[in-house]
Parts: structure tokens; C-alpha cells; sequence
């Protein structure tokens, strides 16, 4: 089938998906309040058809507003918390301006009816809840297809260096996300013919054909190192005037945020620095890091008391790994977890861990697939040393090392040190590119709010109980 058609149907099926689903609460949600006498008896209920107006203004509101937020036209790799927050959002406006124009246009006319408040919150709340589970299930339902070769995005790669390398492998490690590599461009040939297994199949001049002839939905151009003289000739060769351009951004690699304008009294400034979190926002996150430690410890004591005891069976020497590491402000302390190797694992010195490293232990490997080692460290979070999200802390040894070798390295520790963050949902866990851990550290740093910190424990959440790779996400 057409690729453009294909689109097409998968927009046409999130509209039916949303509107049934609201439908479906509605009528929920007057059953409910006919059959429920709360918070008082119903009186008079007319029939459901009665309120069918009703659910006709809002049906309209639901597909108006989830056009504007863009529901219909989501990115392949949106975050799925992302998606459900924006339809939760328009969902909400759609009720209020559906409550104000029944008020308006429908009191005292040929309809003749009242609504009940209490069908109006019970539409809201089972209308959040359904069109997001039927989202959830029609985004399985594509990301299967899409993994199996329908809608996919042919794209073109423009670089054979590192950026481009990791770019691809993204898009092999996430096949639900159904972007299809055709092939690599290099910017002058350099005698490379294939970057991560994709084939090198031209250089910069021969875009303009390549385009056409590979028929491309999607340049991306990773030439991050690239002057900005070099990426406008680019963008100016891919000419096809329905072609996606992305660019994987140098601005990234010197800022990592987001720049924002500001003004000196009338002169434009561009600010690539901010302090997301002071004031009230330290309070909120710190309010937050107390209870959810203090939940977590009252839920997850018989868990941790059975581990504590699977380690004493397991293996001579501690419950608890006690290691030093650096926080807030480059400050040491010390950090809890439960011992995953043997005692005696490092006599020889500070060493990275490895996959199938021998110096764990049976249970201790159980744990480090589950990320149950880890636990310990709400402790550290109900001390004030660590929060519950933030850049995961190194030992000082290292730190030493990175700080002279990685720019704005120690910028990361403006910040508490985390359990989780954004790096590790994103898959930069144990023996990863320092690098690019402090890349993703440092735009959480520069990019704080709640909604993000809760982002990043749900989905972490989930990766632990599903065993799912973090680029599903």
C-alpha cells in the first residue's frame, strides 16, 4: 500500500479510536449516574438520546482539539507518557468548552434538558482513561506493524562519523519506531562503505539525486562537527519539496539545553544557561524525593528484607556495598547498595563492571537485571545526599578523570545525584560513552520540572517490570 495512504489510515484510525472512546465514557459515565445515587439520587433522568446534543458538541470539541495539540500528527519516537499527558490536556478542554456551549447555546431550547454535574466529571474521568488506554492499544497495534514493514520512513543518513553511527544504531535497536536507513551519505568520500552496517551509497553532491532516485522520506543530517556554512548547503540540496529534513544539532554537544531569548533593555540576547531549579522548585522536588523515599521504604521493606537474606545465603560478607561517590556540589558521600559481587571484587582497585562480569555473584546478578541493587539508596534520598532523579553519581576517582577530559563534566553536579535520570532511561547504563551520559545530564540539568522527573520514574518503572528496551520508549 501506498506509503502516503498508510499515513493517511493510521491518522484516520487514532480519530475513530478517540471518538469512540469518548463516546464510550459518555454513555459509561450516564449509566453510572442513573444507577449511582451519589452524592445524591438522580431525579428525572431523561433517556440517553436526550443528551445526545451533547455528546455531538463534544465529539466535535475532542477532534478540533486533538488536531491543534497534534495528536494526529505524532513524531515515530514520541514518548508515550508525552502522548497520554497531551490527549489527558485536550481531553480536559474539550469538556469545559462542551459544558460552556451546552450551557449557552442548549438551555431552555427545543431540547429542553439539564445535564447532571456528576455525569460531567464521571465523562472527564472515564474519557481520559479510555481514549488513553484505546491510544496505548492502537500505538501496540501500529509499533507491531510498523516492525513487520508497514509505514516506513526511508531514510537518507548524511555523515560517517560518530554522531552518525550512534543515529543508526538507535534507529536498528527501536524497529517499532519504523524508520528504514537506506543508506549513508558522506560528506566527501573518504573511503568509507559502510557506517554500522547501512552502505555508504554517495557523497554530498549526489543528495539532489539520491533523493528522487531512492525515493527518501527522511534526511537526517549527523555531521555535528560540520561549520553552519556546510549544513545550509546541505539543507539547500535536498530540493524535494515533501522531504523531512532533521539534523542532529552541535548546539547539543556545546549547551545541551534548549536557548531562549531574552533582552537588555531592548538589545535580544540568546540564553544558552539557566538554573531550572531555585526557589519553590527545590522545595517541590525535595517535598517529593521525602515522600516517594519514605513510600518506598514502608512498600519495599519485605522485598529488601528478603534480599538482605538471599545475600547472606548467597555469599560471604555484607548485605550492603558502601562506596563513596560525588553529589551536589562535587561533595563526597556515601553511597548504599546491596552487594551484587563477591567481597573481596575489588582487591585489586577500582575497576568498571562488564557484562557477565565473574566477580558477581548468583544473586547479585539477579539484582543487577532487575535494578534491585539500587534500592538501598532511598536512604540516601531520605538523608538528603541523593534524589530520586537526577545524574547518577561517579566515584571520585573517576570524576577526576572525566572532568579533564569531558567539557562542562562537573556542571552535572549543580544537581543531587539520582537513583535514576534521563541518561539511563535512555539507555546509557553501566559501561556506557561518558560522553554522552553528561550530554543527557546535563539537558536534564538545564531542562528541570516535576512532569519531567515523573516522566522519568514511570518509564523507569516500566522498563524494570517489563525487561523492555529503553529506545521502546
Amino acid at each position: 500500500m501506498n506509503r502516503k495512504r498508510v499515513r493517511w489510515l493510521h491518522s484516520a484510525l487514532l480519530l475513530l479510536n478517540d471518538l469512540g472512546m469518548t463516546a464510550l465514557a459518555f454513555y459509561t459515565a450516564y449509566t453510572i449516574r442513573a444507577r449511582l445515587p451519589w452524592p445524591y439520587p438522580p431525579q428525572n433522568l431523561p433517556g440517553f438520546l436526550a443528551y445526545a446534543p451533547m455528546l455531538g458538541v463534544l465529539l466535535l470539541y475532542v477532534a478540533i482539539l486533538f488536531f491543534l495539540h497534534r495528536l494526529y500528527h505524532l513524531g515515530r519516537a514520541t514518548s508515550r507518557l508525552d502522548e497520554l499527558s497531551r490527549a489527558a490536556a485536550a481531553f480536559s478542554v474539550a469538556m469545559i468548552f462542551t459544558v460552556a456551549t451546552v450551557s449557552l447555546a442548549f438551555k431552555d431550547t427545543l431540547f429542553g434538558f439539564d445535564y447532571p454535574r456528576a455525569m460531567v466529571l464521571y465523562a472527564w474521568g472515564l474519557g481520559i482513561l479510555l481514549v488513553g488506554i484505546g491510544r496505548l492499544l492502537a500505538r501496540g497495534m501500529w509499533s507491531t506493524l510498523r516492525a513487520r514493514g508497514w509505514d516506513r520512513s526511508r531514510m537518507l543518513i548524511v555523515g560517517t562519523g560518530e554522531a552518525a553511527e550512534a543515529v543508526i544504531r538507535r534507529i536498528q535497536n527501536a524497529p517499532a519506531f519504523g524508520y528504514e536507513p537506506i543508506g549513508v551519505v558522506a560528506l566527501q568520500g573518504n573511503g568509507a562503505t559502510h557506517v554500522a552496517g547501512v552502505p555508504v551509497i554517495g557523497t554530498a553532491e549526489d543528495l539532489p539525486d539520491l533523493v528522487y532516485a531512492r525515493d527518501i522520506d527522511e534526511v537526517l543530517i549527523a555531521v555535528p562537527e560540520a561549520p553552519h556554512s556546510e549544513v545550509l548547503r546541505l539543507i539547500s540540496l535536498c530540493e524535494r519539496s515533501n522531504l523531512s529534513i532533521k539534523i542532529y544539532p552541535d548546539i547539543f554537544q556545546l549547551i545541551a539545553t534548549q536557548p531562549s531569548l531574552d533582552d537588555l533593555g531592548g538589545l535580544p540576547l540568546l540564553t544558552v544557561r539557566d538554573v531550572a531549579q531555585r526557589g519553590w522548585k527545590l522545595v517541590l522536588k525535595r517535598a517529593m524525593d521525602i515522600v516517594g523515599a519514605a513510600v518506598g521504604l514502608i512498600l519495599l521493606s519485605p522485598l529488601m528484607l528478603l534480599i538482605a537474606i538471599l545475600i547472606k545465603l548467597d555469599s560471604k560478607g555484607p548485605v550492603f556495598y558502601v562506596q563513596e561517590r560525588m553529589g551536589l556540589d562535587g561533595r563526597p558521600f556515601l553511597m548504599l547498595k546491596f552487594r551484587s559481587m563477591r567481597a573481596d571484587a575489588e582487591k585489586e582497585g577500582p575497576g568498571w563492571t562488564r557484562p557477565d562480569d565473574p566477580r558477581r555473584t548468583r544473586v547479585g546478578t539477579l539484582l543487577r537485571r532487575l535494578n534491585l541493587d539500587e534500592l538501598p539508596q532511598l536512604i540516601n534520598v531520605l538523608l538528603g545526599d541523593m534524589s530520586l532523579v537526577g545524574p547518577r553519581p561517579e566515584r571520585p576517582v573517576y570524576v577526576d578523570q572525566f572532568r579533564r577530559a569531558i567539557p562542562r563534566y562537573m556542571e552535572r553536579h549543580r544537581e543531587k545525584a539520582g537513583i535514576t535520570g534521563w541518561a539511563q532511561i535512555n539507555g546509557l547504563r553501566g559501561d556506557t560513552s561518558i560522553t554522552e551520559r553528561t550530554k543527557y545530564d546535563l539537558w536534564y540539568v538545564e531542562n528541570w520540572s516535576l512532569w519531567l522527573d515523573i516522566k522519568i520514574l514511570l518509564r523507569t518503572l516500566v522498563q524494570t517490570l517489563t525487561f523492555r528496551s529503553p529506545n521502546a520508549y
